[in-house]
């Protein structure tokens, strides 16, 4: 057994074991899992992709005279307003009301981030202590007095895989799928992904310290539609979505090449983010979960062009099978591709290492862990007033 105190000191003193956690599989494969709890203090995991539930608080200052804006424009990005009087929330999906889905929430976050000045349109309801209806101004993010990047639903634990068995292409979060089962898209880091690591929610929690897109960034708890209870394989590591992340960080201490606006072709506007988490390895049940590999972490192949809820699937493809760049269905091979960047989630998960390995990022164990036991409901469906008899309730 090892503890938080003991690794940070070793970390501190530069004695600090730490690798990647495609490098910890390869000693785990070499010398066995006991050697990994052994000589390996700390993982570091990553995923870089395109996660909508993301945005970002502004606090602009006050104008002279003062308004409390009431609606709010960012580059002709809508944010919301029903804050106090110069605060704001932008997120990341927010659509641009003369661009469209060229321009959005996300991209608004970059160009802050890139430090391009941004349009800052306001309107508010005329009071006495805030005389003034409207603004309009530029701001930076050197201006801003916070920009807080908190995102309700970062990092999924796993997700699923999709694909399309119309007659016609589709146009969906998961990207372009192609008519008649023509590809396969996924968007998980397999084992680099940080969830995957840590499948029974063992070291990540609420204030877990982590890289988030460029910069330092905490895990405030878990993500909303946060569903631990799902089937899981015998490794524990479960078989679809499961758990998810809340984060925030400060935008300003971030790097545009880990926190990206993009456009999904057809569909709408969403925020790339750039997520590393180290996992101390505390004893051999982490250093077995941190030693998992691809051909080891399953997940389920959804038909998206049922427009259901509960969509058919086409069984179960592991990350080896999909980072190949083909997968059988039906007997016949269909080409995959990711959603997400594992060549950037190599890159964050590097840089993590070698800030822990030059004692410039300690551990920090979180004040409780991710809850096991919540359960994703879905809406309630709307009741079919045709069969009430006229009855309304």
């Amino acid at each position: 057994m090892k503890t938080y105190e003991e690794i940070n000191e070793k970390i501190k003193q530069g004695k600090a074991v730490v690798v990647t956690a495609d490098e910890v599989c390869e000693l785990a494969e070499a010398e066995g899992i006991k050697a990994v709890a052994e000589k390996v203090d700390v993982v570091t995991t990553a995923t870089f992709g395109p996660m909508c539930s993301s945005g970002v608080f502004l606090n602009f200052g006050h104008a002279d005279p003062p308004i409390k804006m009431s609606k709010i424009w960012l580059n002709n990005v809508p944010a919301y307003a029903g804050l106090a009087a110069v605060d704001a929330y932008l997120g990341a999906t927010a659509v641009s009301e003369t661009e469209g889905i060229q321009y959005g929430g996300g991209h608004v976050i970059e160009d802050l981030l890139s430090g391009k000045p941004i349009r800052l349109e306001a309107e508010g309801c005329k009071t006495d202590c805030y005389p003034a209806e409207r603004v309009s101004v530029q701001i930076t993010l050197d201006s801003l007095n916070q920009a807080i990047l908190l995102n309700p639903r970062n990092a999924y634990q796993n997700y699923a895989a999709a694909t399309n068995s119309s007659s016609r292409t589709l146009h969906t979060y998961m990207g372009t799928l192609l008519p008649r089962l023509g590809n396969v898209a996924y968007s998980t880091s397999g084992q680099l992904n940080p969830l995957i690591n840590d499948p029974e929610y063992r070291t990540i929690g609420l204030g877990t310290k982590i890289f988030l897109g460029g910069g330092i960034g905490y895990v405030l708890g878990e993500g909303t539609q946060h569903n631990p209870n799902q089937l899981r394989a015998a490794n524990k590591v479960p078989l679809s979505s499961a758990g998810t992340l809340m984060l925030m960080g400060d935008l300003k201490q971030m790097n545009p090449r880990y926190l990206r606006g993009a456009t999904i072709k057809k569909y709408g506007v969403s925020l790339m983010v750039g997520i590393g988490i180290p996992i101390p390895v505390l004893d051999e049940g982490i250093a077995e979960s941190v030693s998992v590999r691809d051909k080891d972490i399953y997940t389920t192949i959804y038909d998206y062009s049922v427009e259901k809820l509960s969509r058919p699937t086409y069984g179960r493809v592991n990350y080896q099978e999909l980072k190949s760049g083909s997968v059988q269905i039906n007997g016949n091979q269909v080409p995959t591709n990711p959603v997400s960047s594992l060549f950037m989630a190599k890159e964050i998960a590097a840089i993590l290492k070698d800030w822990i390995r030059r004692g410039e990022f300690f551990l920090v164990e979180p004040i409780c862990l991710l809850p096991r036991d919540t359960r994703l409901k879905p809406l309630p469906q709307k009741e079919d007033e045709s069969k009430k008899d006229g009855l309304k309730l």
